[in-house]
């Protein structure tokens, strides 16, 4: 294998008494790595170890599997001084070392990636173990626990081998161990002794040679090699990529590996392991929120094997658990904790994940890490913790995602429907909000039938890792066993889905793909395809289909006061894209400040006005000059009633009105029922109405008679717009109510199609303004959306008050796609690597964004007082948000209920600008 120069130091120690990493060095040393150090830093009581780096993995992919020069010395020196300082021997037979191998990316995977504990356990070490713990139980344990692990980890999934369903090696090892419970009659492994751990042990390595051909490694030294290369192997495992891909995790970072000194927990009842949140993850209530396992080691928590105990004494009273809490159980050890849990948020500034394990009574912390957390327990904790003086306002607003925003916009159950609906089981709380959907008990069947259009319940035993990509898609998760740390309930909270766990009621056969649930003394039988809905929030599975609703946000303080936290930071104003005064009336809820785009020929298509669209028709039909001139009228007076119900609801706020864009023959009828129609009311033939289709037909309509060309050829059009626009105006001015309409022309190419729209424009406000005795507030401005605008932007602001990005057709212009057909292409674009992202989701910053920063650039040099903003799609784009703030646009528009993300994500990008010009200035000055 090639061999690589050593040029950096590749492996970090860790230890109580100092470190040589901090957790500002998480690229370097990934999270659990970083916080260790972290913790050794503040002199909390870590086992000792070292953390090999990140940059060993890149290497070790970048290189066919060969570790860079000089790695595996400094792993063996630095073993050499954790050998020192525990005053112990790794692979000594009558005293060894024993040392877990765990992965730890920088940005938290939980559960992705691999772990190998007990590592250093042969058939000569686990002699000294027994005679120096006395407690051949224990060791025993112990040895049947790396077996199991390392033949999972390292000798078939780092090894490629890919077992048939149902035949993995632990799947084996796990039925082998269930054979021999049975026997005895006992259901948990507490209950096994010495005895059955020896004979297992025996048969594990009978097993793992029959099955993989190869005899599980009885060296110490292969052992931790081996362990230490699967973990970087798990780094492009099936989940890990998966969950990457989900969560937009670079697939270059690497991960960084930590061997660490084993503490267990499995030594007796004066032994335990445990997880736990410095605050609740589910609510962001101010209370420990964990659990703990007596005599077990740390995966047992969260692997949903056994029932964990509750932390502390409320957890215990409110999930009605008859286990005792570590709290009553183990006073000091929780007082200590308590304690700890002090340092940790304020050293952090941040809610915090930990997972611990008394030995013999004695605490040690094995890992910090920032807590995933649903919205709602985000937005609490980041106020609280503000208010607590722990974090500024701007640690705040970044430490809410506005994807943790966007899940108090999900959906509910409606409360109506829950009092009649049939409960058929109760769980855990895990997420947030409601979800229905049909029963699927597979992930690979939840994936399927949600990419078939289905909203679908993942219903399981408990989840692994391999669940991830059928967790995703999901409506909502329910599983029958784990807690609020179990995989399932850690991976919906980082998600925000819907999710409940530990939902002992339902009994699941993955045989026969159904669930039973006892009720009263009946069993109740569910089927794959059979509804259910969730209430993630209160932990209730029912059955069949429920109503879901909209939550009231209006009326939420905690989410009104954490928005109104980005009014004191951010720049860009906020308006919203909005077409009826129940919109309007959402989005000033939600904190909008005007409308950035009412579209005019959305009128046309009110479902409860049909007389508008008939009024468009007769106006596109008529060769009558008179007839025209009718149907101009009575479409202008639906148009202006609709604009005048917008004004009166935005009270003063601006109105950004497009006229007309599509082309004419589109409001005119396809199917045959509404050709009939059409035919019976205007008394017309279908001879005339195909003529006059064939007339209007273009071969390329989406750049022909549309926009500004539809009021350059009929100018009669813009007028009618007009008027109807200004006397709205008018009139509620006369009622005392403010108004601001501001008038956009669509799709211009060049200055002068401004000009000549423009001056129609601002003679019929000077005509109303007349007629009405009253001075107007108004702006005349265009929409840019064609290249060729955005080049000679310069020129055109001359002439124009705002301009307004219309990004969806700068997009389909600049790349020359259709954005109506090409969403299949660029998926398979994406796919294959090469486009990055969707660019009719997110700005092209280096195609698209250089236009817009072009058209910034040089229409504010013609004209400094120009008002920019943006209404296409990518609005309420949090990246594109971004961008548009750098480039210094006025203000940015979406639909309703994108507002407070908008706010968010600006108050955020202000922030982050704010910061990277303090770097400059400190950088300049250095």
């Amino acid at each position: 294998m090639k061999k690589i120069i050593a040029l950096n130091k590749w492996v970090y120690y860790f230890a109580e008494e100092g470190s040589e990493g901090r957790a500002s060095d998480k690229n370097l040393l990934g999270g659990k790595g970083a916080n260790l150090a972290e913790m050794g830093y503040l002199g909390l009581p870590i086992p000792p170890g070292f953390t090999i780096t990140t940059e060993v993995c890149t290497e070790y992919f970048k290189n066919d599997g060969a570790y860079p020069a000089g790695m595996m010395e400094q792993v063996k020196a630095n073993l050499q001084r954790l050998e020192q300082q525990i005053g112990k021997n790794f692979g000594d037979i009558n005293d060894p070392l024993l040392v877990s191998v765990r992965s730890g990316a920088r940005k938290s995977m939980p559960g992705m990636m691999d772990t190998v504990l007990n590592v250093g356990l042969t058939s000569k070490t686990i002699k000294g173990l027994i005679d120096k713990t006395g407690n051949p139980r224990f060791a025993w344990d112990c040895y049947r626990r790396l077996i199991m692990m390392y033949a999972d980890v390292v000798m078939e999934k780092a090894a490629g081998i890919e077992p048939e369903e149902g035949k993995s090696i632990r799947q084996l090892l796990e039925e082998k161990m269930d054979e021999v419970k049975h026997a005895k009659g006992v259901k948990n492994d507490t209950e096994l002794d010495a005895d059955d751990w020896e004979k297992l042990a025996s048969d594990f390595k009978e097993i793992i040679l029959k099955t993989l051909n190869k005899p599980f490694p009885d060296d110490p030294m292969e052992q931790l090699y081996g362990a230490i290369g699967a973990v970087f192997q798990s780094w492009n495992g099936k989940r890990a990529v998966s969950y990457r891909k989900i969560e937009g995790i670079p697939h270059d970072w690497g991960t960084a590996v930590n061997v660490q000194a084993m503490v267990f927990g499995n030594m007796g009842t004066n032994s335990a392991t445990g997880v736990a949140f410095t605050r609740n993850p589910g609510d962001g209530e101010n209370r420990y929120l964990g659990e703990w396992l007596p005599d077990a080691q740390g995966e047992d928590v969260v692997a949903g094997i056994r029932t964990p105990n509750p932390i502390s004494e409320y957890m215990r009273s409110k999930s009605g658990s008859q286990l005792p809490s570590l709290e009553a159980a183990m006073p000091k050890i929780y007082r200590d904790l308590r304690k700890i849990k002090t340092v940790l948020e304020e050293h952090f500034g941040n809610m915090q994940d930990i997972e611990f394990t008394i030995q013999d009574g004695k605490l040690y912390m094995l890992q910090t890490r920032d807590g995933k957390r649903n919205g709602p327990a985000a937005i609490k904790i980041a106020i609280d913790m503000f208010s607590e003086n722990l974090i500024p306002i701007s640690e705040a607003l970044m430490r809410v995602t506005t994807d943790q925003l966007d899940e108090l916009l999900h959906d509910m159950v409606d409360p109506e429907a829950e009092k009649t609906a049939t409960i058929i089981g109760k769980g855990l709380a895990a997420g947030p909000g409601g979800a229905t959907g049909i029963i699927v008990f597979t992930a690979d069947e939840a994936e399927a039938m949600a990419k078939a259009g289905h909203k679908v319940i993942l219903v399981r035993e408990e989840t692994s890792p391999e669940d991830v990509h059928g967790m995703k898609p999901a409506q909502g998760i329910l599983t029958a066993r784990g807690g609020m740390t179990s995989h399932a309930a850690l991976v919906a909270r980082g998600w925000g889905k819907c999710c409940i766990v530990g939902c002992g009621d339902i009994q699941i056969n993955l045989d026969t793909r159904q669930m039973t649930v006892k009720s009263g003394d009946k069993t109740l039988t569910f089927k794959q395809g059979d509804w259910i809905t969730l209430n993630g929030t209160k932990g209730i599975v029912y059955a069949d289909q429920l109503n879901m609703i909209k939550p009231n946000l209006e009326e939420n303080d905690t989410f009104r006061f954490f928005l109104s936290l980005t009014n004191t930071i951010r720049r860009l104003g906020i308006r919203t894209n909005a077409d009826t005064p129940a919109d309007v009336r959402r989005a000033i809820g939600f904190g909008a400040e005007g409308i950035g785009l009412f579209r005019v020929e959305h009128t046309v298509y009110n479902e409860l006005k049909p007389m508008v669209l008939l009024a468009m028709q007769k106006l596109i039909l008529s060769d009558d000059p008179e007839e025209k001139e009718a149907a101009l009228k009575e479409f202008g007076k639906y148009l202006k009633e609709d604009v005048s119900d917008t004004l009166r609801v935005l009270n003063g706020l601006p109105l950004t009105i497009r006229l007309m864009d599509p082309p004419l023959h589109e409001f005119l009828p396809i199917s045959e029922k509404n050709v009939q129609m059409l035919e019976k009311a205007m008394d017309i033939s279908r001879k005339q109405i195909d003529k006059k289709r064939a007339e209007l037909h273009e071969q390329n309509p989406m750049m022909g008679n549309r926009g500004v060309r539809l009021g350059i050829m009929q100018p009669e059009i813009t007028k009618m717009q007009c008027l109807s626009i200004f006397e709205a105006a008018a009139e509620l001015q006369l009622k005392g109510i403010k108004t601001r309409p501001e008038v956009m022309v669509p799709l211009i190419v060049d200055a002068n199609e401004f000009i000549h729209q423009a001056k129609i424009i601002r003679e019929v406000a000077a005509e109303v303004e007349a007629r009405y005795g009253l001075k107007l507030d108004y702006l005349v401005g265009t929409m840019i959306e064609t290249p060729r605008a955005a080049i000679t932007a310069g020129v055109i602001a001359k002439y124009v008050d705002f301009m307004s990005f219309g990004t969806n057709d700068l997009t389909q212009m600049t790349y020359g796609f259709s954005r109506d057909d090409v969403a299949p292409i660029v998926l398979k674009y994406i796919q294959d690597g090469i486009l990055k992202f969707d660019p009719f989701q997110s700005i092209d910053e280096d195609g698209v964004g250089v236009l817009i920063k072009w058209t910034v650039d040089q229409a504010r040099a013609t004209n400094p007082n120009i008002k920019i903003g943006i209404c296409g799609e990518q609005g309420g784009d949090p990246q594109s948000i971004a961008f548009l703030n750098s480039v210094g646009l006025d203000y940015v528009s979406m639909s309703p209920f994108r507002v407070p993300i908008a706010r968010l994500a600006a108050a955020q990008s202000e922030i982050a600008r704010q910061e990277a010009v303090a770097a400059e200035l400190e950088a300049a000055g250095n």
